[in-house]
């Protein structure tokens, strides 16, 4: 009995120990395992594989405060793997809200990185100064081998704004010394033709990706001269004045490859401007030679310009009408777009679009996509051509303004008739999508 009493004894004499004491014993345990993975863990020796690893996650500026921990970390900084793609900012402090690359980051990588640019591209505001920069900076760019470049203007093209000379000058640098540019992005730029000859010369066997909308200074003969030479373009941009049967004769000879996308912009600089007609012959052409490839079209124009369009068959793929458009034209629409896949329109006027709709229900089996804006359209209209379409509409946007109560359906009722031939609930926008 005595050693039974002696074991409880003991045994509350060791769980009674008091709760400072437990807690400062494990804090001495947790400091003699922090100091022990310090040991084994050196943060300066960490392998320069998962350096790069975790620098190409970091933003540049958290990079470069990485880079002042150690000298095997600033090392790891400028591994030409981190400047292969690359962005240069530049805003006017004065005049943008917008975060800049700082200037004496540009003239490290100049120095110690231009040769190691591949993917790069310049983002500029609204300020010809800012364009300048970036023009300065490409003539500097010597010693690189670019893959793709791309011109942003944020805001207003400023760089239509630089002295063509410049501009002309520093990009001409890039083409000659660029011999495998696969990737060009210059839309609102003074790009000319005898610049574009320089570009072939040199990248003919590698272009594969031209976005030059809103150049003014190139003519249908400058184009063409790249849709000649340049037999591996899959992806083209330019605006409808550049637009030619020759062009797309080009595109479509057994020497090119099959175009993938062609987007075209038709955009009216002064009312009543008159367009010219592409025959459908060439069209035909196109589709025989690439029968997969997508045709955008954005519009642009006032009512009454509309006249050289869809009067015969178009392979148009996705159709954009930024400005009104008439009842006439979306009729049209119907009867000669067979491959429409996607249809916007952003403003009509107010009368009722009940017969064009279900014409392009009927004629253009491969819509997939539509949004209405400021429009007209009856309810049973409306729910007729979502039951044409059935299920194949994965998107429809259309604003609640459009729909229009009948007899059959109210606004309340609509949204459960066309939820049912959909597959999947569905309710009318309250603003717009696209």
């Amino acid at each position: 009995m005595k050693r039974v009493k002696g074991a409880e004894e003991g045994s509350n004499s060791s769980s009674s120990k008091s709760p400072p004491e437990v807690c400062k014993r494990v804090r001495k345990q947790m400091s003699k395992m922090s100091k022990e993975c310090e040991a084994v863990v050196d943060w300066a020796r960490l392998p320069q594989e998962l350096l790069l690893h975790i620098f190409q996650y970091l933003p540049l500026l958290d990079r470069a405060y990485a880079s002042q921990v150690c000298r095997g970390w600033n090392q790891a900084f400028h591994m030409p793997e981190l400047w292969r793609c690359f962005e240069f900012e530049l805003n006017q402090p004065a005049s943008s809200y917008l975060k800049a690359t700082h200037p004496d980051l540009i003239k490290q990588i100049i120095k110690r990185h231009s040769n190691h640019l591949q993917y790069v591209s310049f983002k500029v505001d609204s300020s010809t100064e800012s364009a300048e920069a970036a023009c300065d900076i490409l003539s500097q760019l010597v010693n690189c081998s670019l893959k793709t470049l791309g011109l942003i203007s944020t805001a207003r093209p400023s760089f239509m704004e630089v002295p063509k000379s410049h501009f002309i000058s520093a990009l001409t640098v890039v083409f000659v010394n660029s011999k495998s540019l696969s990737s060009l992005k210059i839309d609102d730029t003074p790009v000319d033709d005898p610049s574009l000859k320089v570009l072939v010369a040199n990248n003919s066997d590698t272009l594969k990706l031209l976005k030059m909308s809103s150049c003014p200074h190139v003519s249908p003969a400058g184009i063409l001269c790249v849709a000649d030479q340049c037999h591996g373009l899959r992806e083209l941009a330019l605006n409808y004045h550049l637009l030619s049967d020759d062009l797309l004769l080009a595109l479509s000879s057994e020497k090119h490859v099959h175009l993938e996308h062609l987007r075209i912009d038709v955009v009216s600089e002064n009312p009543g401007q008159h367009f010219h007609t592409i025959k459908k012959s060439s069209w035909d052409a196109m589709v025989r030679h690439s029968p997969k490839f997508n045709l955008v079209m954005y519009f642009f124009l006032y009512e009454d310009e509309f006249g050289p369009f869809f009067n015969e068959e178009i392979p148009v793929t996705h159709l954009y009408f930024g400005r009104s458009v008439s009842k006439e034209v979306l009729g049209r629409v119907g009867l000669h777009c067979p491959r429409l896949v996607e249809l916007v329109v952003c403003a009509n006027g107010l009368r009722p679009l009940d017969e064009e709709l279900i014409r392009i229900a009927k004629h253009c089996t491969q819509l997939s996509a539509i949004g209405l804006g400021e429009c007209e359209v009856s309810c049973s209209a409306f729910v007729e051509f979502v039951k044409m379409c059935g299920r194949r509409l994965s998107q429809l946007s259309i604003m609640e303004e459009v729909l229009i109560p009948d007899h059959k359906y109210s606004l309340d009722e609509i949204h459960w008739e066309v939820s049912k031939h959909l597959g999947r609930v569905w309710f009318p926008d309250m603003m717009p999508t696209w």
